[in-house]
């Protein structure tokens, strides 16, 4: 044996030599790992290409060199970035002579006018890796430099110039860098395509940033099919700045306090500014957007950490100052917690963490924020008692809740016997293994009384839900929070919901919703999925999440019965089955609780005979996922309305 390894280790030392070393030049290593410089392949890597263009526009801008930024997603599906700053250099580069900066730029890793500072006092590209990366992952890029009253060009396909820098002439009162690319299918995939919506979305976000840039969005018509309510082309210009954008962000809720919480702020030692607008609502979500240099931190980081520290201790100060004694209880996450919050950072030479830049770690950007917010925040408090009054109670609120939650879990932890509380209608099925086991949620009592009878008890529970349960893609979380039937939905699978939710805790293999087969039963079911997708989304993500699929239609010619679920069905079976075969008596069931035990084991639940539809999520991805569950699920009925107008043309059936 010792002998058989000796030679299996010296051969496989024969088969490892110098020629396997290699060694990758230019661009090569972002085409072999595109992973490393844009985190993957997928849909959110592609418009990162877009993004590092953009950045080096506004980085233009917010230098005070530009004013005016074009995006423009073109017919053929690239797309191009104008802006009226400096212009690329396009003279020799001194030490790659003969090639110009330009090339320089888009073909070498880690070249670039941001490193020194002395270009760029604050910038979103950092690396020098940016553009030279967008190159090397497009089927081809053009760009066109403005710059001392001449006009030059130049093209590249997948990180290699495939023409020399030309001077095509007199560039009259131009100025600026253009740039149009295609990214390559090669790595992207051949379906993989720029999506306006997204697209749009950076662009306006961009100019709340920067009041002073000029955002110009133009998209071919053709491609704006399916983009919802994105423009083919706007104007984009806030003067307010995040202000606007938060009024834009959360102006629709119900806000605490009358005055939202804004200011800015100059870093000592000229080290940068920091600008921040917040708002308290009473429903919805928690909002929380910061950047860095214009880039989106949508991971957080030290800038977050020290608005947070910031707000939390100038509200507790307050409280502790006005002889409140409950604002001991208060934690950062009850002051931020319902607050819609848009930060911007502008510092130099920043630290991300990885090329994405999704998340900021300069350590003194903490200490930096809170300083400049702290004083601000401080004075906004004691300058309107009313509001900072109102504010407090409502944070102490959230303080007490959240109290009252963890001690109900504490509570529960310390039950002596361990017995799992259960809701009062569900019937648990005997047996414990997740596997075989499964929950049918059941659209009412009747129907759930059927469900009984018809179960097999060893494996099947019922739980019988009352009505429509609420719509939490609409509902503030002290309605999620105190709504019985979402208490027995999670009380009954066992696995916590939010934050909480534990796959391994629960209680049944599938989940199954089983509602009338008719316009209220799918609205039902509606709710129960968006419950899930908001609340429980490893539940789908995992294939646990099903939908019944019971019959609206029972057949009889005789001795012979069918069952139909929806009028197309039952058309086919009268045109098969029961073709020329005499009369055929079609009863239609009312819902559920009108079937006989029996027929609802036999159409329904039986597993050997049943049908289920699985719930999965999206192939488009999950911004398209959530986006289209906000359009139809969430508060805004404006969105809704517009959905029906645009599908209005495949309606059928209607009698009008």
């Amino acid at each position: 044996m010792a002998d058989l390894f000796k030679k299996s280790t010296a051969a496989s030392d024969q088969s490892y030599t110098a020629q396997d070393i290699e060694v990758l030049e230019g661009l090569e290593p972002v085409r072999r790992r595109p992973g490393m410089y844009i985190g993957g392949t997928d849909e959110r890597a592609l418009h990162h290409l877009a993004a590092e263009v953009f950045d080096n526009a506004m980085d233009e801008a917010v230098a005070g060199h530009a004013s005016r930024i074009e995006i423009t997603l073109e017919a053929d599906g690239s797309l191009t970035v104008h802006d009226n700053g400096r212009g690329i250099p396009v003279d020799p580069h001194p030490k790659f002579k003969p090639k110009s900066a330009l090339e320089v730029i888009l073909t070498t890793l880690h070249s670039g006018g941001k490193f020194g500072g002395k270009a760029y006092a604050t910038s979103g590209g950092l690396h020098g890796v940016g553009i030279s990366v967008v190159n090397a992952l497009s089927e081809r890029l053009t760009v066109e430099i403005a710059r001392d009253k001449q006009l030059y060009e130049q093209s590249y396909s997948r990180g290699a110039a495939t023409s020399k820098l030309r001077q095509k002439g007199p560039a009259g009162n131009r100025r600026g860098t253009t740039i149009n690319f295609y990214p390559d299918k090669q790595i992207f995939g051949a379906q993989a395509h720029f999506k306006p919506a997204l697209l749009y979305k950076m662009a306006r976000a961009k100019a709340y940033l920067y009041a002073g840039v000029e955002i110009r969005w133009k998209c071919a018509p053709e491609l704006l099919k399916g983009a919802g309510d994105t423009p083919e082309s706007e104007v984009l210009h806030f003067s307010g700045g995040l202000s606007d954008y938060l009024n834009a962000s959360v102006g629709h809720y119900a806000l605490v306090t009358p005055n939202s919480f804004t200011g800015s702020e100059k870093l000592p030692k000229d080290r940068g500014k920091v600008e921040w607008a917040i708002a308290w609502y009473g429903d919805g979500d928690a909002l929380m957007e910061s950047y860095c240099n214009t880039i989106p931190t949508t991971a957080g980081g030290t800038h977050e950490a020290g608005l947070k520290t910031a707000l939390y201790r100038a509200l507790r100060g307050y409280g502790e100052l006005t002889g409140n004694k409950k604002a001991a209880l208060l934690t950062a996450e009850d002051v931020t917690g319902t607050a819609g919050i848009i930060l911007s950072l502008f510092i130099r030479d920043p630290e991300f963490q990885g090329q994405t830049k999704e998340k900021l770690t300069s350590a003194d950007a903490a200490r930096l924020v809170e300083n400049a917010v702290r004083d601000h925040f401080d004075h906004w408090l004691s300058g309107a008692p009313s509001d900072a009054s109102r504010l407090l109670d409502w944070c102490i609120e959230r303080a007490e809740e959240r109290l009252r939650r963890r001690q109900e879990r504490e509570t529960s932890r310390k039950t002596a016997t361990r017995k799992l509380r259960l809701p009062g209608k569900l019937s648990d099925c005997s047996s414990d293994s997740i596997e075989e086991t499964e929950i049918f949620l059941v659209e009412g009592d009747s129907a759930g009384g059927s469900a009984k009878q018809a179960r097999d008890r060893k494996t099947q529970a019922i739980l019988p839900l009352r009505g429509k349960i609420l719509n939490v893609a609409s509902a503030s979380l002290d309605k999620l929070s105190g709504n019985q039937e979402i208490a027995d939905i999670s009380l009954a699978l066992g696995c916590g919901s939010g934050e909480r939710y534990r796959d391994n805790e629960l209680r049944y293999g599938k989940v199954i919703i089983m509602t009338d087969a008719d316009v209220d039963g799918a609205h039902i079911a509606s709710l129960l999925i968006t419950f899930f997708y908001r609340q429980m989304p490893n539940l789908i993500k995992s294939g646990r999440l099903y939908l019944a699929m019971p019959p609206l239609y029972r057949l009889t010619q005789g001795a012979k019965s069918a069952y139909a679920r929806d009028d197309a069905h039952k058309d086919e079976l009268m045109n098969t089955i029961f073709s020329g075969r005499g009369k055929v008596d079609v009863g239609r069931f009312k819902g559920l609780g009108e079937m006989m035990p029996a027929q609802l084991r036999e159409t329904t639940m039986d597993p050997k005979k049943r049908n289920l539809l699985r719930v999965v999520l999206s192939e488009s991805g999950e911004s398209e996922t959530a986006s289209l569950v906000e359009q139809l699920m969430g508060r805004k009925a404006e969105l809704r309305f517009a959905f029906i107008q645009e599908r209005a043309a495949f309606a059928t059936g209607l009698d009008i």
